[in-house]
């Protein structure tokens, strides 16, 4: 991997992965592109070590944009601050259905979703989805605007964290439905927007965990030990593109985490859904045609 095409992921990474368009899906449409990922089980493995190690840099990004509310979670922790304890458990019971369901079914999706037209079906049903939300909140309207942060319950913050399961296929987004299953259960758009991003830390720490651990013995015995995912990614693209990825990420992450809080004040999702619809049309005819290999 050349150190160019490492800082693209990384801003691709950065840019997607807060936003309702899959970073996932965005990721594998580039590799594809830039050639990266072929040529054997070996390199394929080291390609999806490194799109999940560069969440590395989004997750640094979040926690410097919402350092007080992480630390504000600590104090509650401790007990020194009631609203942070609460803020703390909704954060857990969110996270605690992708932790159950990821250990029972992330190598099955692997194995059976992580490829082209998949991901192009869930850019379309989840643009879909996101113009159906978008109705549905206008037809809908909470009263008083929407609960805020601290009024998020764990029974709320359950419904979530169920909905964030679906994010595990590839091209659905994990932002797309924290985002949405926030405004169903009656957040106010910026509360359903900053609990994304928390919930998000926790979740992509775990997986970006996972990954980094995950033993790869069936692709050579050198790397069955702790920290294997990773020490395949070293071997195959070096340290470099590792570090110019999570950098990359980071910084794009941040700009477009305040962009996003931003524009959602005044904006609503239903954009982000024409974009999933015409990038999943787009990238679905090229496959067709063939210029985009499968």
């Amino acid at each position: 991997m050349h150190p160019w095409q490492a800082f693209i992921l990384g801003v691709i990474e950065g840019i997607t992965e807060y936003l309702p368009v899959s970073s996932t899906g965005h990721l594998i449409v580039a590799q594809r592109l830039m050639g990266i990922g072929g040529g054997g089980a070996e390199t394929k493995a080291a390609a999806d070590a490194f799109a999940v190690c560069i969440q590395g840099g989004a997750i640094l990004a979040v926690l410097g944009l919402y350092s007080k509310r992480v630390l504000q979670m600590i104090r509650g922790v401790i007990g020194q601050d009631p609203e942070g304890l609460k803020l703390a458990i909704a954060t857990i019971a969110g996270f605690l259905p992708a932790a159950f369901f990821g250990l029972i079914l992330s190598h099955w999706i692997k194995a059976t979703l992580f490829g082209i037209w998949p991901v192009i079906a869930a850019w379309v049903i989840g643009g879909g989805g996101i113009l159906a939300v978008s109705w549905w909140r206008k037809s809908h309207p909470p009263r008083d605007g929407g609960s805020e942060l601290f009024e998020l319950t764990w029974q709320m913050a359950l419904i979530i964290g169920l909905l964030q399961c679906v994010a595990m296929c590839p091209g659905v987004s994990r932002s797309l439905m924290t985002i949405c299953g926030g405004l169903l259960v009656g957040l106010t758009v910026k509360a359903a927007v900053e609990y994304s991003f928390l919930l998000g830390v926790l979740t992509l720490t775990a997986a970006t965990a996972k990954e980094a651990v995950e033993k790869v013995k069936d692709l050579d015995p050198a790397y069955d030990t702790l920290f294997g995912g990773t020490k395949l990614m070293l071997h195959v693209y070096g340290s470099t593109p590792l570090i110019i990825g999570v950098l990359a990420a980071a910084i794009s992450a941040a700009l477009a985490v305040k962009w996003l809080v931003s524009y959602l004040q005044s904006h609503g999702l239903a954009v982000f859904g024409w974009y999933r619809i015409a990038l999943g049309l787009i990238i679905g005819s090229l496959v067709y045609a063939g210029t985009l290999s499968v």
